[in-house]
């Protein structure tokens, strides 16, 4: 069994980060001990079987003594520095805590490089608690954060501390097998407009408001041409991409997810779908059928409101005679701690909504599935956060002079890089964003190379 000693300040902080290391990501056994003053413990200290001993240096709690004293924007690195060694996986590896300084005494190794702390800092995300920037939708924007700044958002810098600290502990003879990984593809769907024409009432507002208001009569013109068509089956609704996406996934042997929203309050950000309609109702009982997954798509203001996230559950749990567990906030809207709290609270048991709206790449610095922390009240919560990777709305939405190529190779990239570490890669493709063969190709492409 390893033993791992720790100072005795910011307790519940340091037993989070050391079970989700050790017990989670890498599956060890182990003991964690806390230090009472009699054994002068200043670092992050970790004995091996054998008695070896890697110590990684305390560059961060053991200043702050007191609890959440830490959790000040001022402690968020001011730069962020790349260090090359020989147990990093990649040319080098961000610093976001420590130094570069390495020492190998007989059977003790030294690290300069805060490997807990930097991994803490990533996980529990309270940079954006600390930092107040804030977008339009009171998001957390890619630019604001630290790995934006210093260009690592693209790496699995979380997945690279892991390695690193596995190939240390190996070094020093660690008896002990780590936990057994495969990569995964998981495709996602939020289902904010389940079809372009919903119902005769919002298609009629819709047209009146082109004429009367916008002065766009073509667009009039052309939309009551397309509902009509639709309604005499004529065509399909080209939203309806359904049967496409569930078809494509289970031919792939692949399990999907699909969000629906369970009556929103927002008259702007909610389309405001019911789940009792008989199309939604049939939709529902296809994706099960073929073997997918239903989930909530929490709706515009649930982020910050308990009561509305339980009601919006309730919903779908009626509608459909299933229990939700799992899902992504409309929007990517997040607060932290405060959603993850509300999800928790609600009795869920993962979500998917951290990645960054404008920007694809890694949020949270990791592609494995882990248990979250509330920051504010010092907790593991049982809530685990599935990383989301990537959505096509980051390129179509916030890069939209990108070509088709360019995006697909991104995607591509960031899938091999999840695929380098055996995570899961989580991606999010909505319905109504399938319209035409380019749109198409850049996903079956995802789902045949990956699956």
């Amino acid at each position: 069994m390893v033993k791992i000693f720790v100072p005795n300040n910011n307790i519940a902080e340091r037993k989070y980060v050391i079970d989700t290391v050790f017990g989670e990501f890498l599956g060890l056994v182990y003991q964690l001990i806390i230090d009472n003053g009699e054994l002068k413990i200043n670092d992050w200290v970790i004995e091996l079987e054998n008695g070896n001993k890697l110590i990684i240096k305390d560059h961060f709690f053991s200043k702050y003594q007191n609890d959440l004293e830490y959790l000040k924007e001022e402690n968020i690195p001011e730069k962020v520095e790349f260090a090359k060694n020989d147990f990093c996986p990649e040319a080098d590896i961000p610093i976001i805590y420590g130094n570069s300084n390495f020492q190998f005494e007989t059977s003790n190794l030294t690290c300069g490089l805060d490997i807990f702390a930097s991994i803490f800092f990533m996980l529990t995300r309270w940079e954006e608690y600390t930092n107040k920037i804030r977008d339009k939708h009171e998001r957390f924007p890619a630019a604001a954060s630290l790995a934006y700044k210093f260009n690592f958002l693209h790496r699995l810098v979380v997945n690279e501390y892991l390695e690193m600290l596995w190939n240390m502990l190996k070094f020093l003879g660690i008896n002990q097998e780590r936990k057994k990984r495969e990569f995964k593809l998981v495709p996602t769907h939020d289902v904010d407009f389940p079809l372009r024409y919903y119902s005769a009432a919002k298609t009629a507002k819709e047209i009146g408001r082109d004429l009367l208001i916008n002065k766009k009569y073509f667009d009039a013109f052309k939309k009551a041409k397309e509902y009509s068509f639709i309604k005499l089956g004529i065509k399909n609704d080209p939203y309806d991409t359904f049967d496409y996406m569930i078809n494509l996934e289970k031919e792939a042997g692949l399990e999907a997810y699909f969000f629906f929203m369970g009556a929103g309050t927002s008259p702007i950000y909610d389309d405001g779908y019911s789940m009792n309609d008989p199309q939604i109702q049939n939709l529902v009982k296809k994706i099960i059928k073929n073997g997918h997954k239903i989930g909530i798509h929490p709706s515009y203001f649930t982020f910050n409101n308990k009561e509305q996230m339980r009601r919006e559950k309730e919903n779908i749990e009626k509608a459909t005679g299933l229990k939700i567990s799992c899902g992504r906030q409309h929007y990517l809207r997040f607060a932290i701690p405060n959603t993850w709290q509300i999800w928790e609270d609600n009795g869920m048991e993962w979500d998917s909504t951290l990645s960054y709206a404008d920007k694809e790449g890694f949020r949270c610095g990791v592609c494995y599935e882990y248990s979250v922390f509330n920051i504010l009240s010092r907790k593991k919560l049982k809530l685990k956060e599935k990383p989301l990777i990537v959505m096509e709305g980051s390129f179509t939405t916030y890069q939209p002079d990108i070509k088709p190529e360019e995006m697909l190779e991104k995607i591509k990239k960031l899938a091999a890089t999840v695929k380098k570490y055996n995570g899961e890669f989580v991606f999010l493709w909505h319905n109504s964003c399938l319209l035409n063969s380019k749109d198409r190709k850049i996903y079956e492409n995802i789902v045949r190379k990956y699956a």
